[in-house]
């Protein structure tokens, strides 16, 4: 790559803001720029990568930087439509702002799609790995153009020295700042002995693909302790939620144990066996397994014991139905006629009730008043003649 490469653009306002549509025209401009000039790169270091001797150890760092870049092209698109042209209100300012800061999770490809960055995380990203991708294909002499190479190791830096701070306090966090250190003392050697005239391409190409390796390091930390906060976050809010529902299913047990003789025997599982949530974040993962399995379990206790008593509500409704419509016609009154409706409506208002009698009760109910209905008894017939 003869020229410089291109550089992430920095992004304007941040999440939740509303974007200033001057600064967002510039940033759209930029962000185009830098889709195009990554593309062409990407391309070079492809034909390359294919081409080296260890081109299979490149793959991995090649899918990756594609994926990113479909990412970040596919959500510049989305941009481009919010914007329209500048034709944007504080609605549509503020979902640029979204679009700008939220993850990529929807349009990343397979390889990025797990990192759950921004858009400008992932352009940095992206930065970090043709960077290194170049530097490991020997594609960028850094003679070309010494100056601008010091430049960008200096602002690559600078964004390290801004993402450790977000590093927990451990020994990840003192080890991001001890390379740090030695990148930054081994920088200010390398423009020192460039003033003085000495040659120092042999010393930059590293640099730059360390700083790259401790860029990347920091983004995909950042991102992950995101990813893994907002699943203990989804724990706590469904272990509630199961907490809430199981209470309510409990209540729906207790009701049809009450209300139907032959209620189901299914146990209603305790949310609060499981302990409470977790803090290590692959102890979130199984947790959250077995949150979804205790959800299924409910739902299925939830159906069994609340099938019955629906079947018995709807028995009764019905039965109500059919009398009415008896009453309407004059049936009501007939003797057989009230009589099985005093059967049907003893069955269904019985506590525990009968399920598969009152089912037949209420059928037979409505048959009775399909069928015709017997008349009175005739008695024997005249023959009409006197003796």
């Amino acid at each position: 790559m003869s020229s410089a490469p291109v550089v992430a653009p920095d992004a304007p306002a941040r999440m939740g803001q509303a974007v200033e549509p001057t600064e967002m025209l510039r940033y759209l401009e930029k962000l185009g720029a830098w889709c195009d000039g990554r593309r062409a790169e990407l391309d070079e270091l492809d034909r390359t990568a294919l081409a080296a001797p260890d081109s299979a150890a490149l793959t991995g760092d090649v899918l990756l930087s594609m994926a990113l870049w479909q990412a970040v092209s596919a959500r510049y698109a989305e941009l481009l439509r919010v914007w329209d042209s500048g034709r944007v209100g504080p609605v549509e300012q503020l979902r640029l702002s979204a679009l700008v800061w939220g993850r990529l999770d929807a349009d990343a490809g397979p390889g990025a799609a797990s990192l759950a960055v921004s858009v400008p995380e992932a352009c940095r990203l992206s930065d970090a790995l043709a960077t290194q991708l170049g530097w490991r294909l020997s594609l960028d002499p850094v003679g070309v153009d010494l100056a601008a190479h010091l430049r960008s190791l200096r602002a690559t830096l600078e964004r390290v020295r801004d993402l450790i701070p977000a590093e927990p306090s451990g020994p990840a966090r003192d080890g991001a700042g001890e390379r740090l250190h030695r990148l930054d003392r081994r920088l200010e050697d390398a423009t020192a002995r460039a003033q003085r005239g000495a040659d120092v391409g042999g010393l930059v190409g590293p640099l730059e693909s360390e700083a790259a390796l401790i860029e990347r390091d920091l983004i995909v930390a950042a991102a992950t302790r995101r990813d893994d906060e907002r699943d203990r976050k989804r724990a706590h809010a469904l272990r509630g939620e199961l907490i809430a529902r199981a209470e309510r299913v409990n209540r729906v047990v207790d009701e049809c144990v009450a209300r139907v003789r032959t209620a189901p025997t299914l146990a209603v599982p305790r949310v609060e066996a499981l302990g409470p949530v977790p803090d290590e974040a692959l102890a979130v993962d199984a947790y959250l397994v077995r949150l979804a399995a205790v959800a299924r379990a409910l739902a299925l206790a939830e159906q069994a014991y609340g099938g019955p008593l629906a079947e018995l509500a709807d028995l009764r409704a019905l039965l109500d139905v059919y009398h009415a419509k008896a009453a309407g016609t004059g049936r009501a009154e007939h003797p057989e006629v009230a009589e099985m409706y005093k059967q049907a409506l003893a069955v269904v208002g019985e506590l525990p009730a009968d399920l598969p009698r009152a089912r037949a009760v209420v059928a037979a109910y409505q048959t009775l008043l399909s069928d015709p209905l017997p008349g009175p008894t005739a008695g024997p017939a005249s023959s009409g003649r006197t003796s």
